[in-house]
């Protein structure tokens, strides 16, 4: 990956966190753990979780109304050629690390018993 690639992709996950910390409010929590930006830098995937689980499709209406405000906070704040379309997914790899940690807990804590 080019360093102007990681670059930018560094912003807009710290943009897009910036973002929802002022906007959204804390339930769910929503946390954004990558951004995935296409080749020609004009698509952006942002990865976001939520806590509690479970509350991840309100996460996602929240940010796909707000698409809009948040690529205008972009434009306030960056200064970027082309300001990506943005898109949002659920994290599921971070979700299922997650799932994994708790499983190993379990275990752990039957063992002490």
């Amino acid at each position: 990956m080019s360093d102007r690639k990681i670059k930018i992709t560094e912003l807009i996950m710290e943009l897009a966190a910036t973002f929802i910390q002022h906007e959204a409010n804390s339930d769910p929590l929503i946390t954004v753990t990558s951004v995935d930006v296409s080749p020609d830098m004009r698509r952006a995937i942002i990865f976001v979780t939520t806590i509690p689980d479970g509350r991840e499709s309100d996460a996602l209406i929240f940010l796909k109304r707000n698409a809009t405000n948040m690529r205008n906070y972009f434009k306030q704040k960056a200064r970027l050629k082309y300001i990506p379309h943005l898109e949002f997914m659920v994290d599921a790899g971070e979700r299922h690390r997650q799932h994994m940690d708790e499983l190993v807990r379990e275990i752990e804590a039957g063992k002490k018993k």
